[in-house]
């Protein structure tokens, strides 16, 4: 009787043991699949900088981490990805936590068919958003297309 409830124990402890390494390569794999690998900006020529353009870019660690780097020019940071899913119409859904800021943003992206990037919502855990519906949410300024820069 006592090695039927052992066996359950042993495989449910070696399910949740390799349960983080499926879902990182699942994570990993979404994003390579979609196309959002590399680097990314406005104007690939300019030099990152705060209110001209970041150059951004996502990369899969040797650990199978999914890394979000920014580059503003005089400052940069380095965050990881914590999911990824395609939603409707080949929207990117991603959640990336900032430990700087203390909160996980999401935010959708849409890849054009010319291969470029634009960011169609941003908003914080709280639902706060800086970016609707293709829009900066404080102006209405359209979000800029991104092109691949690497």
């Amino acid at each position: 009787m006592t090695r039927c409830p052992s066996r359950w124990i042993t495989a449910a402890l070696l399910w949740l043991a390799f349960t983080p390494a499926a879902g990182a390569e699942t994570l990993a794999a979404t994003v390579e699949q979609w196309g959002l690998l590399g680097s990314w900006a406005v104007d690939c020529a300019a030099r990152p900088d705060r209110d001209k353009g970041a150059a951004l870019t996502y990369e899969i660690r040797k650990d199978g981490r999914v890394m979000y780097r920014r580059n503003f020019g005089e400052a940069k940071d380095e965050n990881e990805v914590v999911s990824a899913t395609v939603g409707a119409e080949g929207l990117l859904n991603v959640m990336v936590y900032f430990p700087s800021l203390h909160q996980t943003r999401e935010f959708g992206l849409l890849l054009s068919k010319q291969g470029s990037l634009r960011a169609i919502y941003n908003r914080s855990e709280r639902g706060e958003y800086t970016i609707r519906d293709g829009k900066y949410a404080a102006t209405g300024a359209p979000t800029p297309a991104q092109q691949r820069c690497d």
